[in-house]
């Protein structure tokens, strides 16, 4: 009998991604910038495209290392914006550089991006009700919450849209489907 999953899950791709990672909490650092970086990269572009290109993202930004990305120079930039395995858009290559150095600000604050970010939603996951990909919305809240707050820490890329994609990807918000297999399971 094939599982029923939420009905964006068509592609293999996206099937591995939704039935695996999408929805689950994270909360390790690294993980985490990964995902602000690819829904920040996603932004305007569907997340088929991300998912496709995802392996030449973390190759290309030394596997996610906020540390050694907040010290990329015009140099490096210049080399990502020459790669054609990722999303070339310089306000994206330069504003993923400004995130990680926000990135190591909040760290250093907080103990941990995690401590801060999961703070959003008092620590624990919200885990909402909706029947069909038409009943979910762009942003909440929280991401609206989160959107302004990480802007005021110096974050590009950080619209409420993209706080909500984010936070459906580390699994703040569980937006899965109620009929979808993955719903009860997180």
């Amino acid at each position: 009998m094939e599982k029923q999953r939420c009905s964006w899950a068509k592609k293999p791709l996206d099937i591995e991604y939704h039935d695996n990672e999408w929805g689950v909490p994270v909360h390790d650092d690294r993980k985490l910038f990964e995902f602000l970086v690819l829904d920040a990269f996603q932004a305007g572009l569907s997340w088929s495209t991300i998912l496709k290109k995802r392996e030449n993202f973390r190759k290309a930004f030394d596997n996610f290392d906020y540390i050694k990305i907040a010290k990329y120079n015009q140099s490096k930039i210049d080399e990502l914006l020459q790669n054609a395995g990722i999303i070339r858009n310089k306000l994206k290559i330069n504003g993923t550089v400004k995130n990680a150095k926000a990135f190591i600000k909040i760290q250093q604050e907080f103990g941990s991006f995690d401590k801060y970010i999961w703070s959003f939603v008092g620590g624990k996951t919200i885990v909402n009700k909706w029947e069909n990909l038409k009943e979910i919305p762009a942003t909440s809240k929280e991401s609206e919450a989160m959107s302004k707050d990480l802007k005021k820490r110096e974050f590009t890329f950080a619209g409420s849209t993209i706080c909500y994609a984010f936070m459906q990807a580390a699994g703040m918000i569980n937006d899965h489907e109620i009929n979808c297999f993955r719903y009860k399971k997180l």
